[in-house]
């Protein structure tokens, strides 16, 4: 049962309180002085301490600072005749987590007791019958004919309950489940329906989603044509949508935020998706167009994101868009804090455009290290990981600092990235690109329950390098092991985040639209 400790010199006059507490499931311990307070919590663990505020002696102000010191981490409830506003400033500063004024009511103090004791529980408990409420219509809904809106809606509810569900172990793992229904139903969809989408040349309407090649000319130079204030693009390379959520929370305060999604072009991958981001157009374009660019990382995929620049500085020629533009990539820390100190000039430009590589930095870093899998072992320990990041991060003082100016910020990712789980056996040649998420070469075999074998790339809008090139791009959570030495790489690979294939957490991926408050 809670325990709560309570303080006050007139304790016998609140005996009927403390009766109904104890009548509603509470163990309370009565003393009648600072004194005595202190040295309880010495001796015993209270979940809640009720505490006087007018005493003898030592004072309520003074007992709190005594009791924080010896348990830092208990609730007190401050109480008090007074409604002076230093004294209550004065409480409050010795983090008192809520006070109330005399004379009391017994409801009053079990409310308070329900919020500050009960509160996370009664949470979960709402949380899980929400979830088990929705199991059903979410369960009708993947069995039916949806449209990528509905995906969108999905997902989000999908994301908002493995957000919220907390203590019940075995509801998670049916979430978890429902969400690898979700995928493989999603992979399906998007089989069905992506060289449709590909194939569509009067842009993103009703019929299809936003993709990658897109972002620009939908959310960031309609408002560089329509305000003459700085816009800032921010482009977080490897950020999901639920782990937007967690820095969203950290940036309403500072912001009026608009909300809208893209769908990552296939492979979800950087050097597909970002190119086709700051070029305006679909790799196979990119590749037609540069050719040079693309052909000189035919041996090293990272190298063909060089150009993002000239990419960036052509689109915007071709859509008329004038003033001074800045391109900033940063990949180390300090390179990201002295971007933080400097953040007040860039109000000159035009167009500010800045690629962050921490998040993809820190997948990448989890797959390679034990010690990061050890602290982040599933999605819940990943998010809240990106979030102390983000929360003690430059890119977060930047933002706190641009919430200070007139300014426009646009904020999306190139791709996101999932646990990869389960292996399947693909087969190539030596010229077979070594992603693990997707490929390519030709005359490549996978299975097609676990993988899209792509034989016409252009009908994804990919590039063909020479005469029967395809793909492969790996659906739900599976990754490519190659047969020899199979057990080998399935043990060294599995339960790494990578990215490149088809799955919500890949593909549905945020824009943010931000004016400061």
């Amino acid at each position: 049962m809670p325990t709560i400790l309570w303080v006050d010199d007139q304790i016998d006059l609140l005996e009927p309180h403390i009766l109904f507490l104890e009548s509603k499931g509470y163990t309370v311990t009565k003393v009648t002085n600072g004194a005595d307070a202190v040295a309880r919590v010495q001796d015993e663990r209270f979940d809640l301490v009720f505490l006087d505020e007018q005493m003898p002696g030592m004072d309520g102000i003074e007992t709190l600072g005594e009791i924080k010191r010896e348990t830092p981490d208990v609730p007190v409830v401050m109480i008090t005749k007074s409604e002076e506003e230093e004294i209550m400033e004065d409480a409050i500063g010795g983090q008192i987590s809520d006070y109330l004024i005399k004379p009391v009511h017994p409801k009053q103090l079990l409310l308070t007791c329900k919020r500050i004791l009960d509160r996370k529980r009664i949470r979960d408990e709402h949380v899980s019958q929400d979830y088990l409420r929705s199991f059903r219509e979410i369960g009708m809904q993947l069995s039916g004919r949806l449209d990528w809106q509905d995906w969108i809606e999905v997902y989000r509810r999908l994301i908002g309950f493995d957000r919220e569900l907390e203590g019940d172990d075995s509801l998670r793992q049916v979430l978890e489940n429902q969400l690898g229904e979700a995928n493989q139903e999603f992979a399906r969809y998007i089989e069905d329906e992506y060289s449709g989408w590909i194939g569509m040349t009067d842009g993103a309407g009703e019929r299809r989603p936003v993709l990658s090649h897109e972002i620009f000319d939908q959310f960031v130079i309609p408002t560089l044509r329509g305000t003459d204030k700085p816009v800032y693009f921010f482009l977080i390379d490897c950020m999901r949508l639920d782990q937007w959520l967690e820095f969203q929370q950290l940036l309403f305060p500072l912001f009026e935020i608009e909300t809208d999604t893209h769908f990552s072009l296939l492979p979800t991958a950087t050097p597909y998706s970002r190119n086709a981001i700051f070029s305006g157009m679909l790799p196979a374009q990119i590749a037609q167009r540069w050719p040079k660019f693309w052909a000189e990382a035919e041996g090293d995929e990272h190298s063909r994101n060089r150009h993002e620049e000239e990419f960036l500085r052509d689109l915007l020629r071709r859509r008329h868009v004038d003033g001074r533009m800045q391109y900033e990539k940063i990949t180390k820390t300090d390179d990201g804090r002295n971007l933080a100190q400097q953040i007040s000039n860039y109000q000159q430009n035009r167009l500010s455009a800045i690629v962050v590589n921490f998040v993809d930095n820190l997948a990448h870093s989890r797959s390679d290290s034990a010690v990061l899998k050890e602290i982040a072992p599933d999605e819940r320990a990943y998010r809240a990981l990106t979030r102390t990041w983000f929360e003690h991060s430059w890119l977060y003082q930047v933002f706190q600092d641009l919430a200070r100016t007139d300014c426009h910020i646009v904020i999306t990712a190139d791709h996101g990235v999932i646990r990869s789980l389960r292996p399947t056996k693909v087969i190539g040649d030596r010229e077979t690109s070594t992603s693990l998420r997707y490929k390519f070469g030709r005359n490549l075999k996978c299975d097609g329950r676990h993988a899209i074998l792509v034989k016409d790339p252009h009908t994804y809008g990919l590039p063909s390098r020479q005469l029967n090139t395809n793909y492969i791009i790996a659906k739900e959570d599976y990754y490519f092991v190659y047969p020899t030495n199979y057990n080998h790489y399935v043990n060294h690979y599995k339960d790494t985040m990578q990215h490149g294939g088809i799955s919500l957490e890949e593909m549905i991926l945020p824009v943010l639209s931000l004016t400061p408050r």
